[in-house]
C-alpha cells in the first residue's frame, strides 16, 4: 500500500509539472532554460514512476 500511495505522490507532482509547463509557455517572456528543467524533473518523475510500477509485484 505504502508504493501505491508513493507512486500516486509521484503522479500528482508529475502533472502538477505539466500544468506549470503550459502555464510557462503561455506566459510572454517565459525562461526557456526554466521550462527545460520543468521539463527534465516531469520526465525524471515519470521514470521513476515507471520504475517503481515495473518492480511492483501487482506488475507481473
Amino acid at each position: 500500500m505504502a508504493l501505491e500511495s508513493h507512486v500516486a505522490e509521484l503522479t500528482r507532482r508529475h502533472e502538477e509539472l505539466e500544468k506549470r509547463i503550459e502555464r510557462e509557455l503561455l506566459s510572454p517572456g517565459s525562461d526557456d532554460l526554466h521550462i527545460t528543467e520543468l521539463k527534465r524533473r516531469k520526465l525524471r518523475l515519470k521514470d521513476e514512476i515507471e520504475k517503481l510500477t515495473l518492480a511492483s509485484p501487482q506488475a507481473a
